[in-house]
């Protein structure tokens, strides 16, 4: 069963946001068992949904490159990440 993240990134800019972006580099490498993804301003800070595979999929992309991603951009926030049920989604 799919799972969703929500994270919340206090204080970071679409600026930031880019440099992680860039350092992920989901286009050439992507994540897998990423489903879905969508980012954007928040108040304070910026957002991100995730649909993924599982739970395991996540946590291991999150150990193996958003540590190094958030360090490339310079920020030293802890994201604030929260894991909802998804119970469908399209496309499937």
């Amino acid at each position: 069963m799919a799972i969703g993240i929500r994270m919340k990134l206090e204080g970071v800019t679409a600026e930031q946001f880019e440099v992680m972006e860039r350092s992920v580099d989901p286009d050439s490498n992507p994540p897998e068992g990423l489903i879905f993804h969508a980012s954007g301003p928040i108040d304070g800070g910026w957002g991100v949904i995730d649909f993924w595979r599982s739970r395991e999929l996540f946590d291991r992309f999150a150990q193996e490159r958003i540590g190094s991603a958030v360090a490339a951009a310079g920020v030293s926030v802890t994201p604030d990440i929260r894991e909802f049920s998804v119970h469908e989604h399209f496309p499937r």
